[in-house]
C-alpha cells in the first residue's frame, strides 16, 4: 500500500509541475507567469516535504525554509515590479 501511495504522489506532483511549466511557457502576462512559478515552487516544497516524511528525517527542514523564503521574496518583488510598470 505504501508503494502505491508513493507512486500516486509522484504522478500527481509530476503532473502539477508539468502544468505549472506549461503556464510559465504560455503566459500570456507576467502575473500569470509569477503565479505559475509560485505553484511550481509549492510543488517542489511538497515533494521535498513528502520525501522527508517518507524517509522520516528532518534534515531537509532548512531546505524547506529557504525555499519558502525564496518564493515569498520573489513573489513580492515581482509584484512590486509589475505594479511599478503599470503606473
Amino acid at each position: 500500500m505504501t508503494a502505491l501511495l508513493a507512486v500516486a504522489l509522484t504522478v500527481l506532483l509530476s503532473v502539477t509541475a508539468l502544468l505549472a511549466l506549461a503556464r510559465i511557457y504560455r503566459g500570456p502576462s507576467l502575473l500569470d507567469r509569477v503565479v505559475a512559478a509560485d505553484l511550481l515552487l509549492a510543488t517542489m516544497l511538497g515533494a521535498v516535504g513528502a520525501e522527508a516524511a517518507v524517509n522520516r528525517h528532518a534534515t531537509s527542514l532548512p531546505v524547506l525554509v529557504v525555499l519558502s523564503l525564496l518564493g515569498f521574496v520573489g513573489s513580492v518583488s515581482l509584484v512590486r515590479f509589475a505594479v511599478r510598470e503599470e503606473a
